[in-house]
């Protein structure tokens, strides 16, 4: 048998299946493949060298952060929001809450807990320092996310019977069998060309204790499995039954079972521990802005054109405080946050280039479904607190509230979520459904994962982005070919016109992204306001 020196490519794959996230980061680091952020102390402006007026459109979290520092630099600033509310798709659901959709479809949240469902951005990665910084900053409190616990289940349908496995159980089972494979590897010669014999003893002694293998290099049912695994009966007190060592998976199964690919879920760079969310939604982030700029924002301004000239811009907007009477804001320089989605269908007065990158970016799709239910039957029955369960049905995920553990009462889980996949199209399916059939598809399909769904259930609530009229799709949905044709153009200012949001950034969909385009956005803008 011969082995080939395996690729960059191949070797970081092989690295992040086996050995998760935070090895693979380290490998990519040292090949030159990724780098840490560079923010660290946020931006300094020089400020306006008269009394110099920037309108802002949109109360997002890109537009009330690049607000937030351009009033702290003397700047004369008011924001443009066309909902009567702020913080854009930084949002949270909470019961009594009504929206309408696209399609006049009415979506009212009953929730009698303090539940929520965040529809948009819903945890917060610990390498995101910009969003870290802005909560210090802003006193906005937060808390641990669970993202990963063993405790939850990976699902399939087509395996095991259709009977969801321990998260724990499936990862450590594809370590443990694998240990036992390259062992025999090793034994039979196969790794002589590779390793040497000292390094063959070290990679043996290795394997044993990585793998949990018995004195014969198996994997198998045995006491040390037990303290690695978990137990089928779990060990006592007095005179109750002995301990037993739980029993693992064969190989070949888990390798049919496509389980150990869900695994890759929790081994991305964005979603390694500990990951964090704001204590009471996700809404806590734009409150925090908002308690600074809420004076500046005027609601319910539809804006309908951005006119422009050399010496400043003009915006014309639908005022819905006056019944919609068409108005207009004047001012020296215009940040425009406007999801590219909305934007493309305005009248623009900007280059041919920035014309084509905004209509060129399409938008992702996205769904989520919450429900309440009577009791926390993922921690009293299944020992599930916090974390995400997946499945191959198309609820795609369960995730777990990270707060409230072991409280009697009702409780609200995320029952279903995914963002467009290329190869796999549930959104857009989710997405022609009215708000009471995602409910009951959530249902539908959540019972094989927990059949405690039919006695426990009280009421959801669902929201599907490409439905929502003020932004018609979840985030920017970049490929590498529209970045090399559109990004820079996207992004540059345009006379007196510059946007800024998630979509211009190279972290789309996270509220990280939004911050880091509004702070390079305002020192650019400060740069040619001073040059």
């Amino acid at each position: 048998m011969t082995f080939s020196t395996p690729t960059r490519r191949q070797l970081l794959a092989m690295i992040g299946k086996v050995a998760g996230s935070a090895a693979m980061y380290q490998a990519m680091t040292s090949m030159g493949f990724a780098a840490e952020s560079e923010y660290r102390d946020g931006v300094s402006l020089q400020g306006p060298r008269g009394g110099k007026k920037v309108l802002i459109l949109g109360a997002g979290i890109a537009g009330m952060c690049a607000a937030y520092e351009l009033r702290k630099a003397g700047y004369e600033v008011k924001i443009l929001e066309y909902q009567n509310r702020h913080g854009g798709r930084v949002m949270t659901i909470r019961g009594g809450d009504r929206y309408t959709d696209l399609a006049g479809d009415v979506i009212d949240c009953d929730f009698e807990s303090d539940g929520y469902l965040n529809p948009g951005p819903w945890r917060l990665p610990i390498h995101h320092y910009a969003v870290f910084d802005y909560c210090r900053e802003l006193n906005i409190p937060i808390e641990p996310f669970v993202m990963k616990n063993d405790k939850a289940y990976l699902h399939s349908q087509h395996a095991f019977g259709g009977k969801p496995q321990r998260v724990g159980h499936v990862e450590k089972d594809i370590r443990g069998n694998v240990s036992e494979l390259l062992a025999k590897a090793v034994n039979q010669g196969a790794l002589d060309e590779a390793v040497s014999l000292e390094d063959r003893e070290k990679l043996l002694e290795g394997l044993r204790d990585w793998g949990v293998l018995d004195k014969d290099l198996r994997y198998r049912s045995t006491e040390a499995l037990g303290e690695y695994r978990g137990w089928d009966v779990l060990p006592g007190g007095g005179l109750m039954p002995e301990k037993e060592p739980s029993t693992p998976m064969d190989l070949s199964p888990l390798l049919q079972s496509g389980l150990w690919n869900q695994i890759l879920n929790f081994n991305s760079y964005e979603h390694e521990s500990p990951m964090f969310e704001p204590v009471g939604g996700m809404d806590g982030i734009a409150d925090g802005f908002h308690r600074q700029v809420g004076s500046v924002i005027q609601y319910g301004a539809r804006v309908t054109r951005i006119q422009q000239g050399d010496d400043g811009v003009t915006v014309s907007y639908e005022d819905g405080g006056r019944g919609g009477e068409l108005r207009q804001e004047s001012a020296d320089w215009c940040i425009c946050t406007i999801p590219l989605s909305v934007l493309a269908q305005l009248q623009v007065d900007c280059s041919d280039k920035l014309r084509k990158a905004i209509g060129a970016v399409p938008y992702a799709s996205a769904f989520k479904v919450a429900l309440e239910f009577r009791r926390r039957f993922w921690e009293e029955d299944d020992w599930i607190a916090g974390g995400i369960s997946y499945t191959d049905l198309p609820i795609v995920q369960i995730a777990y509230p990270s707060h409230g553990f072991f409280t009697k009462g009702p409780a609200v889980i995320q029952a279903a979520y995914d963002t467009y996949t290329a190869g796999r199209n549930y959104t857009y399916t989710w997405s022609s459904l009215s708000n009471e059939e995602r409910i009951a598809a959530a249902l539908h399909y959540g019972r094989q994962i927990h059949p405690q769904y039919d006695t426990e259930f009280m009421s959801g609530v669902s929201w599907a982005w490409h439905r929502v009229p003020w932004t018609l799709g979840c985030y920017g949905q970049w490929t590498e070919d529209l970045r090399r044709a559109h990004y820079e153009t996207l992004c540059e200012i345009d006379n007196r016109l510059v946007l800024a949001g998630e979509h211009c950034s190279h972290i789309p969909a996270w509220i990280e992204g939004a911050l880091l385009s509004a702070l390079d956005t305002v020192s650019r803008l400060d740069q040619r306001e001073n040059a």
